[in-house]
């Protein structure tokens, strides 16, 4: 992989999170798109540059954004390389003033993650990374620090959750997860943050068993992957990205690759699939 268009795409991440800064805290209004989510100027602002950006930097690879979704199935099946983009991941918690909000793209080949590239707007923080490259954290002056699972728990069994999403199945798999591996401690963050959580070791588990979209997780899933983590359906099969009708993606789980309890785990979430 080019480090090269990593750091472009960096820039341009960083880019389109200052962006959206103007409309942060500014009672900016509010829209709901067809499904209901909410939507704002600073997502589409944030969508415009990196929309425009990416196609300047690969001319003729096709850009797959939140903001600009409806793209037939048709065309979709027939790209090999594409960006998959989140202009504004976490805009309850945008709207809401909370700073758990980024900035997600990621590059994807043949429906698996190259390399991922999330910004958090307001302290000006990027995590990047992908399978086989490494991951890494950015402070805004550019500095970078390498990061990595852990693969046993510090102390408490560490679980970093959504804000406001669970579900039944969810809560059935924490309480058998808790009777495998103690009390469990969790930890509420938003957005694509919660894989970054794991990616730095500062968690030791993500399970998601409500629903998400594929722009929502692939640039996070780059990041967790390149520390050292992986992302599995409720079968233990890769989360992968190839063109389907819907853009939802299956239930899963986000781990360490090489966690002692990832077979505990696993065993429990086929149960509830």
């Amino acid at each position: 992989m080019n480090d090269a268009l990593i750091a472009a795409v960096v820039k341009l991440v960083r880019e389109a999170g200052k962006a959206t800064l103007p409309y942060w805290r500014t009672g900016v209004e509010v829209t709901e798109k067809a499904d209901a989510s909410p939507v704002t100027a600073a997502d589409l602002a944030a969508h415009h540059i990196l929309n425009g950006g990416l196609q300047a930097l690969e001319p003729g690879t096709p850009v797959l954004s939140e903001e600009a979704a409806n793209i037939a199935l048709a065309e979709r099946a027939q790209w090999t390389r594409w960006w998959l983009v989140d202009p504004l991941d976490g805009t309850k918690e945008f709207i809401a003033g909370s700073q758990e909000f980024t900035v997600n793209v990621a590059l994807i080949e043949k429906g698996e993650v190259v390399f991922g590239v999330v910004g958090m707007p307001v302290n000006g923080d990027c995590f990047y990374g992908g399978s086989g490259l490494g991951a890494w954290r950015e402070d805004a002056q550019g500095q970078a620090q390498a990061i990595h699972v852990r693969v046993a728990p510090a102390s408490a069994f560490t679980v970093v959750a959504s804000r406001r999403h669970s579900s039944p199945e969810q809560e059935s798999l924490l309480a058998g997860l808790a009777e495998q591996v103690g009390d469990l401690q969790l930890v509420n963050v938003g957005s694509s943050l919660k894989f970054c959580q794991l990616a730095e070791g500062l968690a030791d588990c993500y399970p998601r068993l409500a629903p998400t979209s594929q722009w929502d997780t692939a640039a996070a899933q780059g990041v967790l992957e390149g520390a050292g983590g992986e992302v599995l359906t409720l079968q233990g099969d890769a989360l992968t990205y190839e063109a389907r009708e819907s853009l939802l993606n299956p239930f899963f789980l986000a781990l360490p690759a090489s966690a002692q309890w990832r077979g505990q785990l696993l065993s429990l979430a086929r149960k509830l699939s």
